[in-house]
């Protein structure tokens, strides 16, 4: 990808309310050092089974059939190093989520499992995203009690974590390239085991905090463009649904979505596709805000920074993410544990905790963020009565087509109902565009005039 140039984006100031202090030079002098250039730790664990930093994966490696234009497994043969059941889950429950846990004694009689491979660390950033990186160690801060931020480029807000709510900006802000698009399916797997179709559409996404070379035809400073076309089933066939981000959620700024209702010929603004409210494209499995982990606005948690942990999470899922047929992976209760890979991470561990007076289905959701690809690999949450209700793990690898972290293909499961849902599942997609150098969209194509010019009549 060619350099882009370095554009401030100015969202207030760092005297405004709830202002954070940045990182102090000689702490950012650790990036590039101990640190990667990201914040990551560069070196190996002390027992060798997370490897140093070398590099990520080389950009080169397309898959076999170009035609696809999907990334391929480059760690296809690969055997496990171990196996996690019913029988050891106690042995490593300390390297694992509550909802992992829950998983493993839920389902171990009949056959739910992890196995382990090898660690591999494969991202990596273009240069002038690091080098922003650099400059927003000491000068991005939290504006308005953490709903904005100031003084920040683009790039990783906060490669040097001081709180919670700045490892959350960093899931927010991570990097997935400037655009790409994708034909998926979400589903569920009802208590009998029967799959149910919820939704297929073509997700086409842009992300202009990343893109300042293109002119979006925008109020704000945005940092994500989703756009989603429903084609299936015949009853949401033609609905459509935008959504639009800013870095800045506070005041009158914040979320911008809209809906196309095919019944209703009309484009509409949709407040409601925020937070808690039930997304009808997963059947109700799951809110909105569950998408990609999280998204949207923080502000409904005080959000703590637990501290940074070793933990064996999802990674480099490329078979299950893009390949392997749904007849073969998806199972009655849960994902085939034969199509599933697991390895040891650095994570960034962060709780929500509901704010007293905020209202959410959730009292408490605790995300593990890993080091590298800065985005979320697994979520644990919590209902009222503060009882794990329901886990979500990131099946996305990490895309070297594409020369970014993971594109969010996610398995959610209610511990409490006995059900799981995947969305995001592109292993049959016919229609998937991860090239940085792809056609992007003209800029009305995000917007409700856009939105309205495609619909059906």
């Amino acid at each position: 990808m060619k350099t882009i140039a370095s554009v401030m984006i100015a969202l207030g100031l760092a005297a405004s309310a709830g202002a954070q202090a940045a990182v102090s030079p000689e702490e950012a002098a650790k990036l590039g050092n101990e640190l990667t250039r990201w914040g990551a730790i560069a070196a190996g664990n002390a027992d060798g089974s997370i490897p140093p930093y070398t590099g990520g994966l080389a950009k080169d490696k397309w898959p076999e059939d170009t035609s696809v234009n999907r990334p391929t497994d480059p760690f296809r043969g690969e055997k496990p190093l171990y196996t996690i059941d019913q029988d050891n889950v106690d042995e490593y429950a300390e390297l694992l989520s509550p909802g992992t846990v829950a998983l493993i004694k839920k389902y171990g009689d009949q056959g739910y499992r992890l196995d382990v491979y090898p660690t591999h660390r494969t991202m990596s950033y273009p240069d002038w995203i690091l080098e922003n990186v650099q400059k927003n160690a000491t000068a991005t801060e939290l504006a308005n009690e953490g709903k904005s931020l100031s003084n920040i480029e683009p790039g990783p807000p906060f490669p040097i974590p001081q709180n919670g709510l700045e490892a959350l900006w960093n899931h927010l802000l991570r990097w997935e390239g400037t655009h790409w698009e994708s034909e998926a399916s979400t589903f569920y797997i009802d208590e009998n085991g029967q799959q149910v179709e919820s939704s297929a559409s073509r997700n086409t996404v842009e992300y202009p905090f990343y893109n300042p070379d293109k002119e979006y035809q925008a109020d704000t400073e945005d940092f994500w463009y989703i756009r989603i076309d429903y084609f299936a089933p015949a009853r949401r066939a033609g609905e459509k649904l935008l959504v639009i981000d800013p870095t800045d959620f506070s005041g009158s700024a914040g979320r911008r979505s809209y809906q196309y209702l095919k019944g209703q010929r009309r484009v509409r603004r949709a407040p409601a596709v925020a937070f808690d409210t039930p997304n009808p494209g997963t059947s109700g499995l799951a809110t909105y805000d569950d998408a990609f982990i999280f998204n949207g606005s923080p502000e409904r948690y005080d959000w703590k920074l637990v501290g940074k942990q070793e933990k064996i999470i999802p990674y480099h899922n490329y078979e299950l993410a893009y390949f392997v047929p749904r007849d073969q992976s998806i199972g009655e209760k849960f994902i085939n544990p034969d199509h599933m890979r697991w390895e040891k991470h650095r994570v960034w561990v962060v709780e929500g905790t509901l704010k007293e007076g905020a209202r959410h289905i959730y009292s408490r959701r605790t995300l593990y963020i890993d080091e590298d690809t800065l985005g979320a690999q697994l979520t644990d949450q919590y209902d009222g009565q503060g009882k794990l209700w329901r886990t979500v793990q990131n099946i996305s690898p990490v895309n070297y087509v594409l020369g970014a972290g993971y594109v969010g293909a996610l398995a959610g499961y209610d511990l409490d109902a006995g059900i799981y849902y995947m969305t995001g599942y592109a292993a049959d997609s016919k229609h998937i565009v991860f090239d940085p150098d792809a056609p992007q969209k003209p800029a009305a194509f995000y917007t409700s005039q856009g939105l309205a010019r495609g619909g059906v009549r």
